[in-house]
């Protein structure tokens, strides 16, 4: 073909010409600027196409780019971390927690290892560091279960499957939320019809000592409100620093939101040798002293004890009113077990309720905060974190700044709020569902009560284990005697030398416990707790397993 044919047929697809039309007679100068058109219109597609489709030339240019760019993003993501041990809160780095804490990483790492087929001496971990009673098969209330299926889902309502009485409670809880729905926010305070079937409780309870649903405060299970209060307590600076006294063993939420607010620990030990006992003079021995290097003003108390198992006497609890009255101190009840009473000798007394019985002087004077739980009792709903707290004798202004501190997590989970309501609100004589009720609730203690017998007896048995008795709770707190080599063993291992024990325990049996240096203990003395809450045969192996375990250890370390 002629070049100009040829040159008039490329220059019609450039994009840089009019056709051949606009070449004038076919000049060769306007052709040539065609041509370069043309060429400058190849180069530029064939750049384009190299950018989105990358030949191997291309490519490797491509690449280059690419690594060149990763090499600069590279360089900028290598600064240092903006949060490290070193820049973090450090009153958070000083919580400890030992019901989660290192023992129990190390079982999830064990059943990780089991799912995967690697051998083991046993075939499964048994947890029993934790008071989680479903999880260890028991079965939940019916009642309570019922309510709170029909307030999640109101369409049942209509079902013959539930009883009237389940429907008559969903009705006036869901009457009490936003939209008639557990999905709206509540007041910060809690929803108010629940709050007066606390009241009522309370009341009932007490024997007719009034309880007003105004200082009653719905909160996310037991441990929120008692945070809540100990975060209003917490002020001053050096020896005006706020002291907070708690029974030494404890329940490690207590030092862990102590070390969180930055006050000061006082530690004060109930007598191990009278059945975990509480002593006034022990209360103003742990007082004076503190005295040199804080401002004590919280007494904390727990009853039924946790980890300990013990109830305590009016007589008891009439001292330490006493005790608080005289010395200005704020008292915390935490009586989340006071449905777990096991020995005929003992019963539960709230603190409201002797304080009120002691007289006017005490009762319009002592500032009480008390605190009770759907996880424990009978009930075991754990995961629902429904609680609450009765706050009495609080200065008006200090109500306003409590409500003022709740408004800022909005409000607890509304249907742990709902399942609250049916602790304090069960079936009566003469509704449909008493019966099933009471035959449900008296069944699951009457078991924990022969699971707290046989775990006395069968560690008693045991030559180097002592267990006082369990009064109440669900838990045991044995004293363990640990040979002397066995304690040289847990130094060379960086471990205090009952979490030596408990993982040892762990790793050659399955079973989880938690060492009693998470609790406190006196200097020089070793403990573990564990749950009774397993089915008495699993509960049979457990204790075997430990009997075993422990005989063979003394005889190692000896």
């Amino acid at each position: 073909m002629h070049r100009f044919a040829v040159l008039a047929k490329l220059t019609a697809a450039s994009p840089g010409c009019k056709g051949p039309g606009s070449c004038r007679n076919g000049r060769r100068d306007v052709a040539l600027r065609c041509l370069a058109s043309l060429v400058e219109g190849n180069q530029h597609r064939q750049r384009l196409t190299q950018r989105t489709r990358p030949g191997r030339e291309g490519l490797v240019r491509w690449n280059s780019a690419a690594e060149a760019s990763a090499v600069k993003i590279n360089e900028k993501t290598s600064r240092e971390k903006i949060l490290t041990l070193e820049s973090m809160n450090p009153q958070v780095k000083a919580v400890e927690y030992a019901v989660r804490g290192p023992i129990v990483l190390k079982a999830g790492e064990i059943e990780k290892e089991l799912r995967k087929g690697i051998k083991k001496p046993f075939t499964e971990v048994i947890k029993a560091n934790i008071g989680d009673a479903h999880a260890m098969g028991q079965q939940p209330i019916t009642f309570l279960r019922q309510v709170v299926a029909l307030c999640t889902y109101p369409n049942l309502l209509d079902s013959p499957s539930f009883p009237e009485d389940s429907k008559k409670r969903a009705r006036r809880i869901l009457q009490g939320c936003g939209g008639n729905s557990l999905g709206s926010y509540s007041a910060s305070q809690g929803v108010n019809c629940i709050r007066e079937d606390v009241a009522a409780y309370i009341e009932r309870r007490d024997g007719g000592v009034p309880a007003d649903p105004d200082n009653i405060y719905l909160t996310t299970g037991a441990s929120d409100g008692i945070a809540t209060i100990l975060k209003i307590l917490v002020s001053g600076g050096g020896k005006s620093r706020t002291g907070v006294m708690i029974p030494i063993p404890q329940y490690p939420l207590y030092s862990a939101a102590i070390s969180e607010l930055d006050a000061i620990q006082v530690n004060y030990y109930l007598d191990e040798e009278n059945c975990w006992a509480l002593d006034v003079n022990e209360l103003r021995r742990s007082l004076n002293e503190a005295k040199a290097y804080c401002n004590p003003k919280v007494l904390c108390i727990i009853n039924p004890g946790n980890p300990t198992g013990q109830v305590q006497s009016r007589k008891c609890i009439e001292d330490v009113i006493h005790f608080a009255w005289e010395e200005q101190l704020f008292l915390l009840a935490d009586e989340v077990y006071q449905d777990n009473i096991y020995s005929e000798e003992c019963q539960f007394h709230s603190f409201k309720k002797v304080l009120y019985e002691m007289g006017p002087e005490y009762y319009s004077n002592v500032e009480l905060a008390s605190f009770h739980s759907t996880s424990k009792g009978y009930m075991g709903e754990c995961g629902y974190r429904g609680g609450y707290m009765e706050v009495i004798n609080l200065h008006p202004e200090i109500k306003g700044q409590l409500v003022k501190l709740l408004s800022v997590r909005l409000c607890p989970p509304v249907s742990g709020q709902a399942a609250m309501d049916i602790v304090v609100n069960p079936p009566v004589p003469g509704e449909e569902s008493y019966a099933q009720f009471i035959k449900e609730k008296e069944s699951v203690l009457n078991n924990l009560a022969q699971k707290a017998k046989l775990t006395e007896d069968m560690f008693n048995k045991v030559p180097g284990i002592h267990c006082n008795p369990l009064q109440g709770a669900m838990y045991a707190f044995p004293r363990i005697f640990i040979p002397s080599k066995a304690i040289e063993a847990a130094k060379a291992h960086k471990m205090a030398p009952d979490l030596f024990y408990c993982m040892k325990l762990l790793e050659e049996t399955g079973i989880c416990v938690v060492p009693g240096s998470g609790f406190g203990q006196r200097e020089g003395s070793h403990h573990f707790r564990m749950t009774i809450l397993p089915p008495v045969e699993k509960l049979k192996i457990v204790l075997e397993k430990v009997k075993d375990f422990h005989i063979q250890f003394l005889e190692e370390y000896a």
